[in-house]
């Protein structure tokens, strides 16, 4: 390895390892404000939660050393911290979530052993999008999905329930990024004159339309206002870095401006969460209860919070998912709320880093897109919180409760770590190694020299 390889393992390390200890300190705060007894399990908590990260810092260094130092100490801090607030509110879900951190963590060692070059994904693009597609719309087949908050989100298969969206928007963003980094030239120049305009020949828009399309679906079919408005502005985005040009992100934002309005008018729903978000005290005892005691929660905690396990962070129905960022910001205060922000812009400028030093197209357009994900949908849940946008019912990335969001969130955390770790490779910082099937390719062609030979 490496002088800057292993420089920023070393680094990872540290952080990780801080990661930890400032959530096993919270948790023996929560505990003390609730019940003025330190947790005697603390430190067999503080061991297995040190080897769950370390596992993970290892699965890195192995498999990846050439990868980001901040991504991975920043994401177990705020899934840390987001398990201190569940266990707050229910030891029973506090378990769930630590059962499915293990998996997330799998799945996240998992992809960095299958994926070793993140370029050879390219060639799949069409399957992405079969599989993305799929995804959002499993929840409208008859017996398998089925309605909760209002949203059509859910599947059941047996006794798991999961959102097939959270790892709809992974395929999506491998879709786009495949499609636009093939197909980027004849969408950005235009070869189909329209009066004084050159656009883009119908054929090669007719994808990315689909995809508008379903964005579209989503909000009509599941009453999924969040989970439409992020795939939109993937989307969005993704095109518009692709061409380099606004006009697509102006005409896309038209686009759904015109969707929204009409939906509006159409549904219920939508008009209910437009009246909640205006004025949540109307309706306090029904529909705007939930934003209501949110803004009494933010409003109680101050600058430095109630302290933890101080608040009654109970009094919000969901603060384990939707509300989860005003339970923080009663507890710890404006001060926490904010280093939950800074944490997530720390992801994000990581993720843009990784995206500006990719060469290859589909790449960086790979990494522009996950960033996307995260930061579009940490953006929207915290705006629906503090009332800035409409409250729409996503997950607060690696912080709510629940399985499908945190797997699929390791997963495209590995996948960001991964073109780092390209990147960091073709750049000398890091030593490149054949990935397996760069090893199988090589094999089969010198079996098949092999045989020319013999046959000669």
């Amino acid at each position: 390895m490496s002088f800057i390889a292993e420089r920023r393992r070393a680094t990872e390390l540290r952080l990780v390892i801080f990661a930890g200890v400032i959530t096993a300190s919270a948790y023996t705060l929560a505990s003390l404000g609730k019940n003025s007894v330190i947790p005697p399990r603390i430190l067999p908590f503080l061991a297995v939660l040190l080897l769950v990260l370390v596992s993970a810092h290892i699965a890195v260094r192995l498999l990846a050393p050439g990868a980001d130092s901040t991504l991975l100490p920043v994401a177990a801090m705020l899934n840390g911290l987001g398990y201190v607030m569940i266990a707050r509110l229910s030891e029973r879900l506090a378990g769930l979530q630590t059962t499915w951190t293990l998996i997330g963590i799998i799945a996240f060692t998992a992809t960095l052993i299958v994926v070793r070059r993140v370029n050879d994904l390219a060639r799949f693009k069409w399957t992405y999008f079969a599989v993305g597609a799929g995804l959002l719309l499993l929840p409208m087949v008859p017996g398998l999905g089925f309605s909760s908050g209002g949203a059509r989100i859910w599947v059941s298969v047996g006794p798991v329930n999961f959102q097939p969206g959270e790892f709809a928007k992974i395929a999506l963003a491998l879709f786009f990024a495949a499609y636009l980094a093939e197909s980027r030239e004849l969408i950005k120049n235009g070869t189909w004159r329209v009066g004084r305009f050159m656009l883009p020949e119908p054929r090669d828009l007719l994808p990315l339309l689909a995809a508008w399309g379903f964005s579209v679906v989503l909000m009509v079919g599941q009453k999924d206002l969040g989970s439409s408005l992020l795939f939109f502005t993937l989307f969005i985005v993704m095109v518009w870095i692709a061409t380099e040009k606004a006009a697509f992100m102006t005409i896309g934002l038209g686009l759904f401006a015109m969707s929204a309005t009409v939906a509006y008018f159409l549904f219920d729903h939508v008009q209910t969460r437009v009246s909640i978000w205006l004025d949540p005290w109307e309706s306090y005892r029904g529909r705007g209860y939930q934003i209501a005691q949110s803004m009494f929660a933010l409003g109680s905690g101050g600058l430095g919070g109630t302290g933890l396990g101080l608040g009654d962070p109970t009094r919000i129905p969901e603060a384990k998912n939707d509300f989860i960022f005003a339970a923080i910001g009663e507890e710890l205060g404006l001060f926490g709320a904010t280093a939950i922000l800074i944490a997530f812009l720390l992801i994000i400028g990581a993720g843009l880093r990784t995206a500006m030093r990719a060469k290859r197209d589909f790449a960086k357009l790979l990494a522009i897109g996950l960033t996307t994900i995260v930061g579009v949908q940490a953006f929207i849940i915290v705006g629906g919180v503090i009332r800035v946008v409409p409250l729409t019912g996503i997950t607060l990335p690696f912080v709510s409760y629940g399985g499908s969001s945190l797997v699929a969130n390791y997963v495209l955390l590995a996948l960001l770590l991964r073109i780092s770790d390209n990147t960091a490779k073709r750049l000398g910082e890091a030593p490149d190694q054949m990935s397996a099937m760069e090893r199988f390719e090589a094999a089969r062609a010198r079996r098949r020299t092999a045989r020319t030979g013999a046959a000669e």
